[in-house]
């Protein structure tokens, strides 16, 4: 491969120098998605000399968009009398052509890639961008608005290894290969346009207050809405048991509802004689889990570390611009064929590195399933972790990297086997059981990282049937347990699952993640609806757990089913699948949503005054600056007393509404920003800026 790779500059260079004997300098420009994945291509490829904005050299010029530089408009900027104040009448909003627009915080890059894209010297254009659907338009939108109709061909590439580039780079295809991922992402961001943007118009209109729609938050809220009012509604239940005491164990009686029927049964068996009457007894294995996707991380993050989704995304994308794990925002559990032995040889480093200590032999074959690895294979560290110095990594980094290297240990490792005993005794007439188990082969819960509590049951005693015990007794009282609240965890996992009418009739199964999951969002999206619902209020963060605000609870009571649903939802997502993968066409898709959005603009265009919203001006704090009231407004919190006050932003970053809350009731706050914790504190500081007196929340940078 190493070969090829040389033979493909040296053709390159050939070219090239062709060319400078015909005073025609050519090149092939290279367009990344982030300036870190760029210089990472560029030293593959040889263009080492930094401009501004862009490195070039050996007939390469490489140069990058930093996430969307072009957008779908908004309304306000189609005309057609959407830019007036919001009204029935502009409803539905369908634009004929859809137009993009490039803002002024992405001008300046926008134009330098225009500018060498349309180089009369580039003669082929490679797309480098993340290599998924966003990355497709984040490419497609900026080469399609510069009018560039040079060729174009795909890199696709799952490390920034030197190795994995030098691969890819011999193994490129046409754009035109990718044309039903386009299509896919294209069609996610319209869908998202039509329901957002007339929804959010239209209720807002209909109940006379500010109300913000999305085609995946709306029925993500809705989630959590409802898990809330069941552990809000609950009402628990007291049951007993009567419980032999058998020396070395115990045996319990079923449920008893009634306390006087447990005291009768607890008096009547005391200082009796129980008899075992059955000893049932399995040898039973937990299979070793499968590797890492996205969600799958997040959700054990979340359980480990108490990460949001957001900071492990961020994390393990940190770890991937810095060439130590593959690409994160796949929803593979598997890896393919071809990286047998690159996995099995990261294993070994892993190992080595990790302390691990390992005294199986790795069955590589386990993790290997080229039918499920659809377009990025599961996350694994990379080669890189062998040279590269850990301890300086920011501690969410190395737990992030600790997780994934134990993953692909256990992952490769033999099945934990248990022997499973149910022991069964009669006394009195009554069925009295205990339940036990007794490891026999760890396997790879050996080197698993959280112990499984929940299956933690003592062993049994040696005990045959017909053995009799003198027991005394006890009465045990319990009680029926509420749901539990959402979190990160539990949330991403209900997200997944949503529209999988089947799911939950084989979670408990050991495949039950290979069944088809429609599910609300994609893998690399999750993270960003969370976060958007605790920015816009719905949601606030309390411990781990995730609930709804009276904001949310507000709008998930008001908007109709048909636009908080996550079945709906769920089949939209199964449907950009299909686009995907060229079994639906675009066109389809996209006439049954407009169809939905006139609809419901048709069925709910009108005024409901039964409904009233609460004030979204209701104060919240009080400014620590001048003590004038702090309340919300279309941009934010902000000082009624208008003493300068910064109170939403810290840098740029957007606090949450719970953060500004906290920060407004004396409690510190914190936020992750390129892999990086920032403490803010609710003290505040000057700021002189273009010689005017600012005031801003005090902060301090930790890792």
């Amino acid at each position: 491969m190493k070969n090829q790779f040389y033979f493909l500059k040296s053709k390159i260079s050939r070219i090239w120098k062709i060319g400078i004997e015909r005073n025609e300098i050519m090149s092939i420009f290279i367009v990344g998605e982030k300036p870190s994945v760029s210089r990472a291509i560029s030293s593959v490829v040889g263009a080492n000399n930094t401009q501004k904005g862009y490195t070039e050299g050996n007939g390469y010029i490489v140069s990058w968009c930093v996430g969307h530089l072009v957008g779908l408009k908004f309304p306000n900027d189609y005309g057609n009398g959407w830019e007036q104040k919001w009204n029935f009448s502009q409803l539905p909003m369908l634009p004929e052509h859809w137009q993009f627009t490039v803002t002024d915080k992405t001008k300046a890059q926008y134009n330098l890639l225009k500018s060498l894209m349309n180089k009369a010297d580039v003669t082929e254009i490679i797309c480098a961008t993340d290599a998924d659907r966003e990355g497709e338009c984040i490419f497609r939108y900026v080469y399609n608005m510069a009018k560039c109709r040079k060729p174009v061909k795909r890199l696709w590439v799952s490390s920034l290894e030197e190795s994995a580039i030098r691969k890819a780079l011999t193994n490129m295809k046409p754009m035109s290969a990718y044309n039903c991922l386009f299509d896919a992402g294209y069609a996610r961001a319209k869908a998202d346009w039509l329901v957002g943007m007339n929804g959010s118009r239209l209720f807002s209109v209909r109940y006379g207050g500010k109300l913000n729609i999305g085609r995946v938050q709306t029925p993500t809220l809705a989630m959590i809405v409802q898990r809330d009012a069941e552990v809000n509604g609950f009402v628990k239940q007291k049951y007993y048991t009567a419980d032999l005491n058998c020396g070395d164990f115990i045996l319990s009686s079923a449920r008893i509802d009634a306390e006087s029927a447990a005291d009768t049964l607890v008096s009547a068996c005391d200082g009796r004689t129980v008899t075992i009457s059955s000893v049932k007894r399995e040898v039973k294995t937990d299979k070793a889990p499968k590797l890492y996707d996205l969600t799958t991380l997040q959700r054990e993050a979340n359980k480990a570390y108490g990460y949001t989704a957001q900071q492990t995304l961020d994390y393990t994308q940190s770890l991937y611009e810095g060439k130590l794990v593959t690409y994160p925002r796949t929803d593979s559990q598997y890896l393919s064929d071809d990286m047998a032995q690159t996995a099995f040889d990261v294993l070994w480093l892993c190992d080595n590195i990790f302390g691990f200590g390992i005294s199986h032999t790795p069955d590589i074959s386990k993790v290997i399933n080229n039918s499920k690895v659809s377009g990025h294979h599961a996350i694994i560290p990379t080669s890189g972790i062998a040279t590269a110095d850990l301890s300086s990594l920011p501690r969410g980094e190395r737990n992030i990297l600790t997780l994934i290297a134990t993953k692909l240990i256990c992952a490769t490792d033999p099945a934990h086997k248990y022997e499973a005993v149910k022991l069964t005794g009669i006394c009195n007439g009554t069925e009295f059981t205990a339940t036990g188990r007794t490891v026999l082969e760890m396997g790879w819960k050996a080197y698993a990282k959280q112990s499984d509590k929940k299956n933690e049951e003592k062993a049994l005693p040696a005990v045959s049937e017909g053995q009799t015990f003198t027991v005394s007794t006890s009465k045990g009282e319990h009680f029926t347990s509420p749901p539990k609240p959402y979190t990160e965890d539990t949330l991403l996992s209900a997200m997944e699952r949503a529209g999988n009418e089947d799911y939950d009739e084989v979670r408990l199964s050991a495949d039950a993640h290979d069944i088809e999951k429609k599910g609300l969002g994609t893998p690399a999206t999750r993270a960003a609806t969370i976060e958007a619902l605790v920015k816009n209020g719905y949601v606030e963060r309390v411990g781990k757990q995730l609930r709804a605000t009276d904001k949310g609870k507000e709008l998930v009571t008001v908007v109709p089913d048909e636009v908080k649903s996550a079945k709906l939802t769920a089949e939209w997502e199964s449907k950009l699948q299909q686009i995907e993968h060229g079994i639906l066409p675009e066109a389809v898709f996209m006439s049954g949503i407009q169809q939905f959005v006139a609809e419901m603009c048709r069925k709910y265009g009108s005024a409901d005054k039964s409904v009233t919203l609460s004030d979204s001006h209701e104060p919240v704090g009080k400014c620590p600056k001048c003590g004038s009231e702090v309340v919300k407004g279309k941009f934010g919190y902000y000082c009624k007393g208008k003493c300068g006050m910064n109170i939403a932003k810290v840098y740029g970053v957007e606090l949450s509404d719970a953060q500004v809350k906290a920060l407004l009731g004396g409690k510190s706050t914190s936020y992750i920003s390129k892999g990086k914790k920032t403490i803010v504190r609710p003290e505040i500081v000057e700021n002189p800026y273009n010689g005017k007196m600012y005031y801003q929340w005090k902060t301090e940078r930790g890792k």
